[in-house]
């Protein structure tokens, strides 16, 4: 019943740090006029990229967090499930990609 609710909380925790992450990474796109790419990622939340102007970071204080299984989040920009945005991604549980327990920025899980 206990592991149920750790995981549980653990899940939760993952669908906070992904909505703190698209904060920073929203505060970034009004700073600099575009998202980090995908090769910049999230460390360009943390360290200013070179030649990216008006960068007003860090925009995440403690560093980029990994989700709660100890995996780095995916980020890929522009994004094949927001097109016009990026894809923010973590695994889940399982720490494999696809299935029912991926934690993401583009569907209601």
């Amino acid at each position: 019943k206990f592991t149920r609710r750790s995981e549980q909380a653990r899940i939760t925790a993952a669908r906070t740090d992904i909505a703190n992450i698209e904060v920073a990474l929203d505060a970034y796109e009004v700073d600099t006029g575009a998202y980090p790419t995908t090769e910049q990622g999230l460390l360009a939340l943390v360290e200013q990229p070179p030649n990216v102007k008006n960068w007003m970071g860090p925009y995440i204080k403690r560093g980029v967090p990994k989700d709660p299984w100890g995996n780095a989040y995916l980020y890929t920009q522009p994004g094949e499930n927001n097109t016009s945005g990026y894809d923010l991604l973590s695994f889940g549980p399982d720490a494999k990609e696809g299935g029912e327990d991926d934690i993401d920025n583009w569907s209601e899980n």
